[in-house]
């Protein structure tokens, strides 16, 4: 029986990270949910329902109840965090607190969206991070300091851009460019130049085994199965690493204009330090291969990818935590306490 944990949850487009105070991360699920239509019950949750996307009979869908970071569905998003948060617990005394991580430019609607769902799902308290401040906590950063430190996090549905100065973002925005908008281009390219309609399971696949954002020294292939659009039978193809970094070349683009814009916009003080420490990539999305690469390219700015990148919203998240304490003070800057 456990007495009202501390909880920290990255609540991603495409994955849910739980991170419990003193243990780390102890769950790590896909965000999907399958429900049946006729009575609303909720049949499976994370690696089960996902497993069941596009392969379920017409009474049963499984779907994302978060889009672009943000809720796209509060019930069945309710009933997620429920489940979550009931499988970490078990049994408590009193009802956790929880600190959610939300990308960097939501609305106040948003928020109370996010805190409602958690607040109804058994939150004792809810507390707010801002993505880029997690991801930089998560990644090492120390983010206290009076230097600048520019972090870009892509998760499944956001990219989040961010320079980070004494506890605070300074600038930033959110881009609803990130690894579901890679996975949907890649879909729209193989059934516009190879006439073959692909999942997104299988697009996901290919973003992770062939993707790329810059040109691969060594051109990678692989086998990939569809539906041919002509005859309506399945098919097998052979695609290639250039066809996928063709593919994914405006998504590329938009992002690194948006690292660019928030530059721009960096009081010149804070764009030397950037200068001198280089840009951190964090987040599933920014592993994708070559996007350092180009971002260094186009920026003149050295790129590192932070180790555990997926973990990093997490942890920085969990690290929160520790002084959660200051939160109830109202001393920490940037972090929301509702």
């Amino acid at each position: 029986m456990i007495f009202g944990q501390d909880i920290g949850i990255d609540l991603g487009t495409a994955t849910i990270l739980v991170y419990v105070k003193g243990k780390g991360i102890v769950l790590r699920e896909p965000s999907v949910v399958a429900i049946d239509k006729n009575t609303n019950e909720v049949l499976a949750v994370g690696q089960e329902a996902r497993k069941m996307l596009g392969r379920t009979p017409g009474n049963i869908i499984a779907l994302r109840p978060l889009k672009d970071g943000v809720i796209s569905d509060y019930t069945i998003t309710e009933k997620m965090l429920k489940y979550f948060i009931n499988k970490v617990c078990g049994k408590f005394i009193f009802s956790p607190r929880i600190m959610i991580c939300i990308p960097s430019c939501v609305t106040e609607v948003e928020k109370k969206a996010v805190i409602d769902a958690a607040t109804h799902a058994g939150a004792r308290k809810v507390y707010l991070i801002e993505e880029p401040i997690a991801a930089a906590i998560g990644a090492g950063i120390d983010i206290g300091k009076p230097y600048g430190s520019m972090i870009v996090d892509i998760g499944g549905g956001t990219a989040d851009v961010a320079v980070i100065s004494l506890g605070g973002s300074v600038k930033s925005t959110s881009l609803k460019v990130a690894g579901d908008r890679f996975d949907e281009a890649i879909i729209k390219y193989v059934k516009k130049k190879r006439n073959v309609i692909i999942g997104e399971r299988t697009a996901e696949d290919i973003k992770i085994n062939i993707g790329c954002m810059y040109p691969k020294p060594v051109v990678e292939t692989m086998l990939v199965k569809g539906r041919d659009v002509t005859t309506g039978l399945p098919v097998e193809i052979e695609i290639n690493s250039e066809e996928i970094y063709e593919a994914l070349k405006e998504c590329a683009n938009i992002i690194v204009d948006g690292i660019h814009s928030v530059l721009e916009e960096t009081p010149p003080e804070l764009s030397a330090d950037i200068s001198e420490r280089g840009i951190y990539i964090t987040g599933g999305g920014g592993l994708i291969w070559g996007l350092d690469k180009l971002i260094e390219e186009r920026t003149g700015i050295q790129v590192m990818i932070s180790e555990d990148a997926q973990s990093c919203v997490a942890v920085g998240t969990g690290k929160a935590l520790n002084h959660i304490e200051l939160l109830e003070t109202g001393n920490a800057v940037k972090i929301k306490k509702f």
